[in-house]
């Protein structure tokens, strides 16, 4: 029957779900040791991203493809976005139970940076694992993107909160979550940045924007390290700005 042939959209559906759940469950092992989050979250996004443009893929061969190469630099921006969370716990608890006059104001100010830092952390996973950066040039290039790809950003962190959601109110659903709870709101953060990074990779790469596809194909074939570029996204954006909201 072609309901059950491979090109079939059934089956194309079945194998993108089979795809997910096993990325979810490689991710979830691999954050196990807590200092490895970082890589272990940018391979998420990698194969994510990989997933959402339909390209061929090996999932648990290209996840840990993109693990090994960004370890070091997913370890330290980890590192670096868990000491920002705690010292904004940190501070939003002294100033609750803090009896000072401009405690309110701080409050505002510390729920101001609390975003930005949202904004940030949003995308930096993403830019590490399609972008070749230092690590402070890869979370201000996610910075800058977060804030520019502003409506998409703010869809994209409720995405990342609705498993978390879902869990704590209707803890039922707990085995779907075990498989799907960060794959599929990676895939479809991918869905919305995917155009936007395309217009990053073309410029990078000198290509048109009709020529992008096989620009991309290009650097696959070249090598393992299929990142875009170094030290290259801010001026990029600086030079030709997206508008805010622009897909």
């Amino acid at each position: 029957m072609k309901l059950f042939n491979l090109d079939s959209p059934l089956m194309q559906f079945l194998n993108k779900v089979a795809d997910l759940m096993w990325l979810n469950v490689l991710t979830l092992i691999c954050c196990i040791p807590i200092v490895t989050v970082g890589p272990a979250l940018t391979a998420l996004h990698y194969m994510a991203l990989k997933i959402a443009r339909d390209e061929e893929c090996y999932i648990a061969r290209d996840y840990f493809k993109s693990f090994k190469l960004n370890l070091r630099q997913g370890i330290v921006i980890w590192l670096i976005e868990l000491v920002v969370i705690i010292l904004l716990v940190g501070d939003f608890l002294i100033l609750r139970f803090s009896t000072i006059s401009f405690g309110q104001p701080m409050k505002i100010v510390l729920a101001v940076v609390a975003v930005l830092v949202l904004f940030t952390f949003t995308f930096v996973y993403p830019v590490l694992a399609k972008f070749d950066n230092t690590v402070m040039r890869t979370i201000k290039n996610a910075f800058f993107i977060g804030i520019l790809q502003f409506p998409k950003t703010i869809l994209m962190m409720i995405l990342s909160v609705v498993p978390a959601v879902l869990f704590v109110l209707a803890p039922q659903i707990m085995p779907i979550v075990f498989l799907f709870g960060f794959s599929v709101p990676a895939w479809a953060d991918a869905k919305l940045y995917n155009k936007f990074f395309q217009k990053l990779e073309d410029q990078m790469n000198g290509v048109g924007q009709a020529d992008g596809e096989a620009g991309a194909e290009g650097l696959e074939e070249a090598g393992e390290d299929e990142r875009i570029f170094k030290d290259e996204l801010d001026e990029s954006i600086q030079e030709e700005p997206p508008r805010i909201g622009e897909s």
